[in-house]
């Protein structure tokens, strides 16, 4: 897991092998003045979480792009068998539109349940019962075949789709809480990049030469069910998040013993007293509901923040470009048998330009990496509707390639990747769950109406289509530009107050703040000094 810190979080090629081993495995007498290190335990739950839960996620988006057309001959023989007539185009092109469109208005429902969830069994316990939407409808889908049945496909790609809607917040969410300040931006983006890879590992297993075939198509769809099996195993050995213990449980002493074994050493002080801060901060709230974040002033900004940067992240037209893509391909003389290999090549820059956003995100921030990444796509879904145009010139279809490409690197960097990381940051304890069922329900019907609409934009706009998406990205660079502010490197009660300045509420806080806060170098519970004492 060395290896994973190496890539996930670099480190330089001068690095000593002793220095490499003091940052992954810090020495116990460290305080919490270093928790920029990246220990060996957030490493492992980093991994084990985000290939558990958003590798399945990315995977199954793609999953049936290479094999349709076996899918369909199965769905029609099927049929044949049990009625003795095929069926009807159309009929198979509603059947086939309801398989990939289900996905994401599964994704939905499990928004929905996010809140519910994470407040009643935890964040590690919501992504263990999650694994069971994964594990049962892999198995029932690599075995459709054999029982000779299309409609079990249909329904588990709606039950995949509440695992993958689930696993998107609570993922981000959890990881979020784990890590200190100063990694939080980083750790925060590995969900995604580990979407990126599902997403490639389904375009490389979906290849006709390993399982994009008649007998393959089965086996390739199962395959999703390994990683929840891995992460079901191994996930228990790891620690709840310290604030839902503290806060949301009461149990300061679970809550600093996850907390060392997280940081690696024993002087957790200074974290517990930035979430006691915290805890004593939303008392006066109590926990929040998706109707109260609706009514809420002091959450306004950072509501409408969230609705803005999830619906523009989806409207903005990646799964178009996705659509697109293949027939660009084409047009510029790759070869029908060569498309799946640039298709593979277009996936494999989408992980590295990830990856690098993990890099640079704590260094360049995340407004930023929003500002560019946004502006890119909207330079490239422009250049694209005139190279599309014009594709009869010559060199406009290797034009075409480039604002592809560049249209994936720009939502790499900061579209796909830096809005969950927001919502983790923008909101505390006991608003997060409910922000979350907010951002993550913009975005799955976001998706599932791209997915539903974009059919019909294309037979009526053609290429002018890209346009809507360029408003959108611009759009959304605007408003990012005017209100979104700089969160790198600063505890959630200080983005709290820096959004406070906005929602007009800065006033009430401080004086929240002075009420609450004053005696807070006393005990604050009589309950919590004896869990303290005893966890010391």
């Amino acid at each position: 897991m060395w290896f994973l810190a190496l890539c996930t979080f670099g480190i330089r090629k001068d690095t000593s092998w002793a220095d490499f081993r003091k940052l992954v495995d810090p020495p116990t007498t460290l305080t919490s003045s270093c928790l920029q290190r990246m220990t060996l335990v957030l490493s492992l739950v980093t991994f084990v979480a985000a290939f558990g839960s958003s590798f399945q996620y990315g995977y199954n988006v793609s999953v049936i792009n290479s094999p349709e057309l076996f899918m369909k001959a199965f769905y029609n023989e099927t049929y044949y068998e049990r009625n003795g007539e095929y069926m009807s185009k159309d009929m198979i092109t509603a059947l086939w539109s309801i398989t990939v469109s289900f996905f994401p208005l599964g994704g939905f429902f499990g928004s929905l349940l996010v809140g519910p969830m994470v407040n009643k069994c935890g964040r590690k316990g919501t992504l263990l019962i999650n694994n069971v939407f994964s594990i049962i409808p892999a198995i029932l889908m690599g075995a459709s075949k054999v029982a000779k049945t299309f409609e079990v496909i249909i329904v588990c790609r709606v039950i995949i789709g509440i695992c993958a809607g689930l696993s998107s917040n609570v993922v981000p969410m959890y990881l979020g809480e784990l890590s200190p300040k100063n990694l939080r931006g980083a750790v925060g983006v590995v969900p995604q990049l580990f979407i990126t890879i599902g997403i490639l590992a389904a375009q490389i297993l979906g290849m006709r030469m390993i399982l994009g075939s008649t007998e393959g198509w089965p086996i390739l769809l199962g395959l999703t069910g390994i990683p929840a099996v891995l992460q079901l195993f191994l996930l228990p050995f790891f620690p709840e998040s310290p604030r839902y213990l503290l806060i949301q449980k009461g149990d300061e002493a679970s809550a600093i013993a996850a907390l060392r074994k997280l940081r690696g050493w024993d002087d957790v002080e200074e974290e517990m007293e930035e979430m006691r801060l915290e805890d004593q901060a939303e008392k006066a709230e109590g926990r929040m509901s998706v109707l109260t974040l609706f009514t809420y002033r002091g959450l306004r900004w950072q509501l409408i923040s969230i609705i803005v940067m999830m619906a523009g992240q989806q409207l903005s037209g990646i799964n178009a470009v996705y659509y697109y893509a293949d027939s660009i391909y084409r047009s510029s003389g790759v070869e029908e048998n060569d498309v799946q290999f640039v298709t593979v090549g277009t996936g494999a820059v989408n992980v590295v330009m990830t990856l690098l956003a993990v890099l640079i995100v704590e260094s360049l921030g995340r407004r930023i990496l929003l500002l560019a990444g946004f502006g890119i796509c909207c330079v490239a879904c422009a250049v694209l509707t005139v190279a599309l145009n014009l594709k009869h010139i010559n060199g406009m279809p290797y034009l075409s390639i480039a604002c592809v490409i560049a249209y994936v690197i720009g939502h790499a960097i900061g579209a796909s990747p830096i809005p969950s990381v927001m919502i983790i940051e923008m909101f505390l304890q006991s608003s997060r769950p409910a922000a979350f069922m907010v951002g993550g329900s913009v975005h799955w019907l976001s998706n599932f109406t791209v997915g539903l609409v974009f059919q019909y934009m294309d037979q009526g706009l053609g290429a002018y289509s890209f346009l809507i998406f360029c408003g959108i990205c611009l759009l959304t660079v605007i408003y990012i530009f005017l209100v979104v502010p700089e969160t790198k490197n600063k505890t959630f009660m200080e983005i709290n107050q820096i959004m406070a300045k906005r929602n007009g509420t800065e006033e009430e806080a401080d004086k929240e703040e002075l009420k609450d806060f004053a005696p807070i170098s006393q005990p604050y519970s009589k309950k919590a000094e004896a869990q303290r004492n005893s966890a010391l």
